[in-house]
């Protein structure tokens, strides 16, 4: 029997539960998956109770994605050069290994064949996503990365935690309000929340004019999944752009966080599908 669970604030939204419900179903397993909000004073005694109540593993969201890793023995590749974890194995001596399973899901969500080595990108937010993405793109053999901001002088620290890791590549930080064309980017991905839900569902990071300029054998991205097609996917599809949205990465990492846990990788569409039930 299988324990697993989310922590994170706050976590009204998540789908976790849905999609790793389908994935014990799918894989013949028993387990449980229990959703636990838990607020930024509260994450010592979580993770004390995790450890002391039987748990195997769990899966961690804003805004606790950078601060677990104080309490982390062992780190997997991703989460080291992303600076950030969003699944974590209690090992038998109860100790704790840090995974970044969200950049596999974001590189794993690419069309295949569709190649990024020595392309450029525009990744539009600085926030808790975009450490992953970095690490996803780096990679993929991106050569220049251009991140846009609305606040250029809180995202300099970040950056430069960009550049000293990823010395192949070429990182800038721009406005977002300088972002006037599309046209020299391979990828542009949408890191924001906008186009959420619930949060800015009818505004899309960049307008029309912007869209019109990206070229025909380039891609839009992003990586928000509720609604399903956000502003930003319906613009890139009004232009014939190609377009991923973020449904896939998200089942994505939960797929390798799931294998992480039992040694099984479950079947994607059947999580997926479990999804798509409660987003429709």
């Amino acid at each position: 029997m299988y324990k697993f669970a989310i922590i994170g604030h706050p976590l009204s939204h998540s789908l976790s539960n849905v999609m790793h419900q389908a994935a014990f179903k799918q894989c013949g397993l028993e387990g449980t998956y229990d959703v636990l909000d838990t607020k930024p004073e509260d994450i010592v005694s979580r993770i004390k109770s995790l450890k002391g109540n039987g748990y195997n593993g769990f899966n961690v969201t804003i805004p606790h994605k950078v601060t677990v890793s104080l309490f982390l023995e062992q780190f997997d590749d991703y989460s080291n050069l992303a600076g950030a974890v969003n699944t974590v194995k209690i090992l038998d001596d109860k100790t704790l290994y840090g995974y970044n399973t969200d950049v596999y899901g974001f590189i794993e969500a690419l069309p295949k064949g569709f190649s990024l080595l020595n392309e450029r990108a525009a990744i539009i937010g600085t926030g808790g996503a975009c450490r992953a993405i970095c690490t996803g793109l780096s990679t993929l053999g991106i050569k220049t990365i251009d991140l846009y901001s609305r606040n250029v002088v809180n995202s300099h620290e970040v950056v430069s935690g960009f550049r000293n890791k990823f010395k192949n590549t070429e990182i800038n930080l721009y406005q977002t309000e300088m972002l006037k064309s599309l046209e020299d980017y391979k990828i542009v991905i949408n890191a924001t929340p906008l186009g959420m839900k619930s949060f800015a569902a009818d505004i899309s990071p960049v307008s029309d004019e912007v869209m019109k300029t990206l070229k025909d054998n380039s891609l839009v991205y992003d990586i928000v999944y509720n609604p399903i097609k956000t502003e930003f996917i319906k613009q890139a599809a009004k232009y014939n752009k190609q377009y991923v949205g973020g449904l896939d990465m998200l089942v994505l990492q939960g797929a390798r966080a799931f294998e992480i846990w039992t040694g099984i990788m479950p079947d994607f569409n059947a999580m997926k599908v479990a999804v798509l039930e409660n987003l429709l």
